[in-house]
């Protein structure tokens, strides 16, 4: 039972974290699951929804920790989600690079210095007068 004014305000500090605590953690989920999917779609605004929803739980700790202080429980789930947002941001960053890497093989760059022409030779830019006309 709750006897004391402190414990009210403790127990109503830590439901308020609660709130958007649990919709950064229901947002991962979100994100894990589009990321599955490979729904670009549901990517883009699953990871908006995600920031909007870190950038409010993480000011209401900072205010929090200001005014009294997060629960040790809160403050571990808050910092599991950042481990699950830095999980999330290194695998799409890997599957960003992979992707890259097969588009570099079917489309490989195209550099003016590696062109040849018709006849063999490197093209080396003729219309911009690198070479001599008789």
């Amino acid at each position: 039972m709750i006897n004391s004014h402190y414990e009210l305000q403790a127990v109503k500090q830590t439901l308020d974290l609660e709130r958007p605590l649990q919709a950064v953690e229901d947002r991962l989920g979100a994100l894990a699951d589009a990321l599955q999917r490979q729904d670009p779609d549901a990517l883009d605004r699953v990871a908006a929804e995600l920031h909007a929803a870190l950038a409010a739980a993480v000011g209401d700790f900072a205010l929090a920790a200001r005014t009294g202080g997060v629960p040790a429980e809160l403050r571990q789930r808050l910092a599991v989600a950042g481990g699950q947002v830095a999980v999330q941001r290194e695998a799409l960053a890997r599957a960003t690079a992979s992707l890259d890497r097969a588009i570099e093989v079917l489309i490989p760059r195209l550099s003016p210095a590696g062109l040849y022409s018709a006849a063999g030779g490197a093209d080396r830019g003729a219309l911009s007068g690198g070479s001599l006309l008789a």
